[in-house]
């Protein structure tokens, strides 16, 4: 009796194909490519423009509350407390040339740090500034460089309780302030500037 080979071909043909397919949809994502868990991101989050990158100022808390517990006025600050001020800092899209008014001048030692969101926002890069007083048991000040840090501040979303690590520091005095932006957008008690971000207004 005779019979056609054709289907019998046909199945030895089909057969590494449906193994090939198998391999390649993995729902795993152990072969063949990234699972839904592995795969790049494309949200945009905190960056490295002073650790604000994508952010505008609505990004950051509008109003900064009190200082923290501990930090100690400072003694003669350039610009006291009701100096018109210009904010010469960078820190944020729309923040630098905005008019301010100082609400708060301290003595302490400010921190520039990288840290990682609680959150599950992208890693914070070169953050200005947490002084002393906003982290967890820090140690004597200063610390120094590459110092891991906990930090208590609340100035955006996820900081608080972040581990984090010091980039730089400064000792001298730091200024909250009520800034203004170009586009009416105002911050009370903006956690912190410098003295050297900031000029007299006009």
């Amino acid at each position: 009796m005779k019979f056609s080979r054709t289907p019998v071909l046909a199945s030895l043909i089909l057969l590494p194909a449906l193994t090939l397919a198998a391999c390649g949809d993995d729902s795993d994502g152990d072969a063949g490519g990234h699972s839904a868990a592995e795969a790049p991101s494309t949200s945009t989050g905190p960056g490295n423009t002073d650790g604000m990158g994508d952010m505008d100022m609505h990004d950051h808390a509008m109003d900064g509350g009190d200082a923290p517990a501990g930090i100690v006025d400072a003694p003669d600050p350039a610009y006291p407390v009701g100096t018109r001020v210009t904010v010469t800092a960078d820190h944020m899209p729309g923040m630098q040339g905005a008019e301010g008014t100082v609400t708060g001048a301290y003595a302490t030692t400010a921190y520039a740090v990288s840290y990682t969101p609680t959150d599950g926002g992208a890693p914070v890069t070169d953050h200005r500034w947490v002084v002393q007083e906003e982290l967890e048991n820090p140690g004597p000040a200063p610390l120094a460089d590459g110092t891991p840090v906990t930090i208590g501040a609340d100035h955006m979303s996820g900081m608080k309780g972040a581990a984090g690590t010091v980039d730089s520091s400064m000792q001298g005095t730091v200024y909250m302030v009520d800034i203004t932006t170009a586009d009416g957008t105002t911050m009370t008690n903006h956690k912190w500037v410098t003295g050297d971000e900031l000029a007299p207004a006009g």
